[in-house]
């Protein structure tokens, strides 16, 4: 067997911190030996990989983080599970993460809601404090749990809600990323061409004199364009992004780009599946703490990216306060996936909705998976293909004319 070693920080049922080195097989054999000697594990991770388990937050030498991230909110929510499943009080869990704490903000956050808490507020009320860090359905969650004496369960669950937001979040993120290059390595191809190659050519054909075809006009001048008023296009560029941008963060002009992504072919098929797993998840993770359907919908309508679902959410909650159920106002909108909502139905009906919002929930995020497959299979040679073609056009545009003039002087 091939042992590691592994890193790891762990609390004494006492609540003291200690940190050590273990020669162990793998990190969950880390977990449980800690667990035997009766530590509680808070992060392990192996030692000189730089990558940090059981939630850890990655260090940079270069870079301090400048804010609290949702990942930071991820890692201290897990954590405080730990310790609270442990049996140690809040203000001593609170404690402890502020000292385990390598992130400056994330210290004084921690730090300021323990003082609150100490002073005799609720841990609710103390994040609610923070909303700039802390959405209203995480306090809300943490309301239920204070509610009916659960809070270490929900704060597990809290915890895995985010981790597997994070997973939906950045399996898009990470499928974005190869278009983008080869758009960006399509577009200095053909800008390297007009900039630095037409031009040299367009000096023989004018020492020639001959005429020239209307496609090498073209590209000649779309090449002396580019050379000359390359600062134009990129005064173009920053004031038509900043448009859009200022655009997109009124609410009249998200909701317009919204609906418009929403309706396009084969990316709007993919919005509307991030945006029905995030949705049944974040549902049913309220539903299973005890927050009511209405109440769950309304903090639901805030947490969506999609201003023309939110939109959509609110119709149905009109409706449910009606008296006509979930589903069957879900299904009149249009606006959410067919199976999902006769999956919701059949939850309705067998008195497990939150169950069936789960089960929801996965299916659509392998949908997700799919569709993102789908899309680079597609994307990758288009895309490719395209490129070829304006490179094709810059050739044939040249070597047309070249070929002419060699067989003139022969």
């Amino acid at each position: 067997m091939i042992l590691a070693l592994f890193q790891y920080k762990a609390v004494t049922p006492g609540g003291e911190v200690q940190e050590g080195v273990l020669d162990c097989a793998s990190q969950s054999a880390v977990v449980e030996r800690l667990q035997s000697m009766g530590l509680i594990p808070i992060r392990t991770f192996e030692a000189g990989s730089g990558t940090v388990q059981a939630g850890a937050i990655k260090r940079s030498t270069l870079f301090k983080p400048r804010r609290v991230s949702q990942s930071n909110v991820g890692v201290f929510t897990s954590e405080m599970a730990t310790l609270l499943k442990a049996g140690l009080p809040l203000d001593r869990s609170m404690e402890i993460l502020v000292n385990l704490s390598e992130n400056e903000r994330v210290a004084a956050l921690l730090s300021g809601i323990r003082n609150e808490v100490r002073g005799g507020a609720s841990l609710s009320k103390a994040l609610d404090e923070h909303r700039e860090v802390f959405s209203r359905f995480y306090v809300n969650m943490v309301r239920a749990g204070e509610a009916g004496g659960a809070l270490p369960e929900v704060l597990q669950r809290l915890a895995g809600h985010m981790e597997r937001a994070k997973e939906l979040r950045d399996s898009v993120t990470s499928a974005m990323i190869y278009p983008l290059v080869l758009v960006a390595i399509s577009l200095l191809t053909v800008g390297m061409l007009l900039v630095l190659v037409v031009p040299r050519f367009a000096r023989i054909f004018e020492q020639a004199g001959a005429a020239l075809p209307i496609l090498t006009q073209i590209v000649l001048f779309s090449g002396n364009f580019v050379r000359n008023w390359w600062w134009l296009i990129a005064i173009a560029v920053f004031v038509l992004v900043t448009a859009l941008r200022r655009q997109y963060a009124s609410p009249e002009g998200r909701y317009r780009w919204d609906q418009r992504f929403w309706q396009l072919p084969l990316l709007g098929g993919l919005i509307a599946r991030v945006e029905m797993a995030r949705f049944s998840r974040t549902l049913g993770t309220l539903l299973v703490n005890g927050v009511s359907l209405l109440t769950a919908l309304a903090i639901l309508k805030e947490t969506l990216g999609n201003r023309y679902l939110a939109e959509a959410v609110d119709e149905v909650s009109r409706e449910l306060k009606a008296g006509r159920g979930l589903g069957k106002p879900m299904l009149q909108t249009k606006r959410f996936p067919q199976l999902a909502v006769h999956m919701i139905m059949v939850g309705e009906e067998t008195g497990k909705l939150d169950e069936m919002l789960f089960q929801v929930a996965d299916v659509y995020d392998r949908e997700v998976a799919a569709a993102i497959k789908r899309m680079l299979a597609l994307i990758e040679p288009a895309m490719i293909i395209g490129m070829g073609f304006l490179v094709a056009i810059i050739i044939a545009s040249i070597l047309g004319p070249m070929l002419g003039m060699i067989n003139l002087v022969k």
